[in-house]
């Protein structure tokens, strides 16, 4: 059965509201949640930005079963991988074993903060290959030093280690990020419903692992009202990959979508309250084989309607894939 999982996304709600609402979906039933990790949000509309981090603890201590994800990290400009570490193994043993750690290569929207620029796409995958080897690293126990191409790690060590480690799952967007997905991740994290970034993880030792996909809908018993909010914050979501991690900032989104209209963007985000739309919006994951899917209810002012109506319509429906 694929499991449905609920989204804590930090760029449109607050601290305490995104812990509120995954308190929520956990009663609701929810089978997993996943965390955003961002700096800014993808257009100002979306109005938020807290510290994920943070926000991981707390949902941690609030809550007492449904696991909790980065979906994703970036351990190579912002943070520095050791730390990176060091972040996971704590919330992992606040949250008693319910954590895992998602990691991705960035987008420029967050990572440029720190003033270090934004490197090319191969570069930033040799650099999360090499961030990945330094958290196992730590993981492992131990000293543990390191002078790599991209990185250096003197004497550090891990001193509160959890059982069992976090797993890692890693992004995936082409053959590259499959290839290193496969090698040296537990899963694999794709927000496309691509059969053949699975098959090439699979090729690259990925068989067997979870893979968990992702899926933003907006739920509104009013179906105009749920396209226009979908279209005043999610249109930047269908720009891809290659284009989403290139752009500097929410300005920069708003312009790249100036010209998405609603209807393009209801084409790709079922809206309304249809629960059939909705069931056959996730359908090409499950047929892809995804394991997991985490919906993303657009509007961080509309999370407690979705939630009680998935509790009592969607997650029922959704069960039967």
């Amino acid at each position: 059965m694929v499991q449905i999982g609920y989204t804590m996304m930090t760029e449109q709600a607050g601290p305490r509201e995104l812990v509120d609402h995954v308190v929520a979906a956990e009663r609701a039933g929810f089978d997993f949640s996943v965390t955003s990790d961002h700096y800014f949000p993808w257009l100002a509309e979306q109005g938020h930005a807290p510290y994920a981090w943070s926000v991981l603890g707390a949902a941690a201590q609030a809550t007492s079963r449904i696991p909790l994800m980065t979906y994703v990290t970036c351990p190579t400009v912002r943070y520095h991988p050791a730390v990176v570490a060091q972040k996971a193994a704590t919330v992992q043993l606040l949250a008693e074993g319910r954590f895992r750690l998602g990691l991705g290569s960035g987008e420029n929207l967050n990572e440029h903060v720190v003033g270090g620029g934004w490197p090319a796409a191969h570069v930033r995958l040799e650099m999360l290959e090499e961030a990945v080897e330094i958290i196992r690293a730590l993981f492992a126990g131990g000293d543990v030093s390191h002078h790599g191409t991209h990185y250096d790690v003197e004497n550090a060590r891990l001193w509160d280690l959890p059982d069992p480690l976090p797993p890692i799952g890693i992004a995936v967007s082409g053959e590259r990020s499959c290839e290193l997905a496969g090698r040296l991740g537990d899963l694999v994290i794709a927000t496309e419903p691509k059969g053949e970034l699975l098959d090439a993880f699979d090729r690259h030792g990925g068989g067997g692992k979870p893979r968990i996909g992702q899926l933003p809908v907006c739920f509104d018993t009013d179906r105009d009202a749920a396209v226009e909010r979908a279209h005043e914050q999610f249109r930047w979501f269908g720009g891809g990959w290659k284009v989403n991690a290139e752009l500097p900032g929410p300005a920069a989104f708003a312009g790249a979508t100036r010209f998405v209209r609603p209807e393009d963007v209801a084409e790709s985000i079922p809206c309304g309250s249809d629960v059939g739309a909705f069931v056959e919006a996730v359908r090409p994951y499950a047929d892809a084989g995804f394991t997991e899917i985490a919906l993303v209810q657009v509007g961080g002012e509309h999370q407690r309607p979705f939630i009680d109506w998935a509790e009592k319509e969607l997650l029922p429906a959704l069960r039967e894939l």
